[in-house]
């Protein structure tokens, strides 16, 4: 005989899933404390570091103990294909080097934790008082970096000279007319019975001189 007194009858309640975020190098998450009173700001650095002074403003925030105060550290990139001696490399482009985004409630502790942090020059902002982002401003930057598809970056600018390694026109010599870093695609200008005559190119099939 089967006992049904402790079958549920009423509706079953799932408990809210709750997104979990994951550190990055390029978001940094200090603390998953909530704390309404934090904004995001932008603070300059120098060009080529920020992924260093994010790791190291989370280890002084962690020893300072401003954990509820300093929140995450977002490092703006896209995901790029980069064509480089024929070979092709995924890499994540820096959309605004030498900047990072600090989200954190600004009290003077905090402030000073960031602003004395090695290779931080200083916050973004009018005079000497940063000025926090507007939330859409955050919020398109952040989906500018999750768009699906990586965009291809060029190791050639325009009117550069350039030699043809594949296809028909394989070994000509031109100059780079136009670059579709969209499409992965480049124009080059190459000489044909005398004339120079455009030939549209995938990037692969393209290198320096």
């Amino acid at each position: 005989m089967t006992d049904n007194n402790n079958i549920p009858t009423g509706p079953i309640q799932v408990p809210d899933i709750q997104e979990v975020k994951v550190s990055t190098p390029n978001h940094v998450i200090i603390s998953e404390a909530e704390n309404p009173k934090a904004r995001w700001y932008v603070v300059h650095t120098y060009s080529g570091h920020e992924n260093k002074v994010a790791e190291t403003l989370k280890q002084r925030t962690q020893t300072l103990n401003l954990t509820g105060q300093i929140l995450e550290v977002l490092i703006p990139v896209q995901e790029k294909i980069q064509i480089k001696r024929g070979q092709r490399k995924t890499i994540n482009e820096k959309i605004f080097p030498g900047y990072m985004l600090v989200k954190l409630e600004l009290t003077d502790d905090a402030w000073l934790a960031v602003r004395t942090t090695q290779g931080v020059t200083g916050f973004v902002g009018i005079g000497n008082k940063p000025t926090p982002l507007p939330k859409h401003e955050v919020q398109a930057i952040q989906k500018y970096m999750k768009q699906g598809t990586p965009q291809y970056k060029a190791d050639y600018v325009e009117g550069e000279a350039v030699r043809i390694v594949d296809g028909p026109f394989n070994d000509f010599l031109g100059t780079v007319k136009s670059i579709d870093e969209g499409k992965g695609k480049v124009e080059v200008l190459v000489s044909i019975f005398g004339r120079e005559t455009p030939v549209e190119l995938d990037f692969l099939q393209v290198q320096k001189v």
